[in-house]
């Protein structure tokens, strides 16, 4: 006669049901895909239209901006390149986590209006990093091609920091949103730090320029938090 324990059924292991965060934000990043791809991009394209306009045509005489201990004392480092250029992609993370048409449009309306503010101060007061520290960097593989993006003119203040710093705040925030779990928001700040600090490694930009542009990010990220369309 069989054993009954061998011929006994085995129960079915069912596979441990994800987390409840990662269908929200797989949901949030699907949910008007293509408008918030195209739309992070053309938001991009007409930045540096005016960008270049100001760059090529300043309104006033161009004033060099001062180096600070930090800006004598840190060397050019090359390898920091990858992340000064993940900023391009990191951009796209907050408004891929937008929930609605209404959040995306808000989002998009605060970016710009960043942006603008930005450019206006380029218009009003014509900067660049000194001479050397951007000569420095000029035979660098790599650099030819950032300098031909994102020269070393209109650096303060230094806008690739203020849309980190912009940026940083509005993922932290959606991420809490959907509850996502301590250590992905750990690595939003680690990659923002990598950002801020690539500026200054491949001599984009002096110290000033970093601190202008954090601040700068950072009334517009409080400000557009606190008046965010609410669910």
């Amino acid at each position: 006669m069989p054993d009954a324990a061998a011929t006994a059924p085995v129960p079915c292991l069912a596979a441990a049901p994800l987390p409840h965060w990662t269908g929200a934000v797989w949901r949030r990043m699907r949910h008007l895909f293509w408008l918030k791809a195209i739309g992070t991009t053309a938001w991009t394209w007409l930045f540096f239209i005016g960008y270049f306009h100001l760059l090529r045509h300043p309104a006033q005489a161009v004033v060099t901006m001062p180096l600070t201990a930090l800006d004598h004392w840190l060397p050019f480092q090359p390898g920091w390149l990858g992340a000064y250029l993940s900023l391009w992609v990191y951009v796209g993370i907050a408004p891929g986590l937008q929930a609605s048409l209404r959040g995306l449009l808000a989002y998009g309306v605060w970016a710009g209006a960043l942006c603008a503010s930005g450019l206006l101060a380029f218009w009003l007061w014509p900067n660049a990093v000194p001479p050397n520290a951007a000569a420095a960097t000029s035979s660098a593989a790599g650099m030819s091609l950032i300098r031909g993006i994102d020269a070393a003119g209109n650096a303060c203040p230094s806008m690739h920091v203020a849309i980190a710093m912009f940026t940083v705040c509005w993922i932290e925030r959606l991420l809490r949103d959907v509850a996502a779990p301590a250590w992905l928001r750990g690595l939003n700040l680690a990659w923002f730090a990598a950002i801020v600090y690539s500026t200054l490694a491949v001599k984009q930009h002096v110290l000033l320029d970093v601190l202008a542009g954090g601040l700068l990010g950072a009334v517009f990220a409080a400000a557009s938090l606190h008046w965010r369309p609410r669910r």
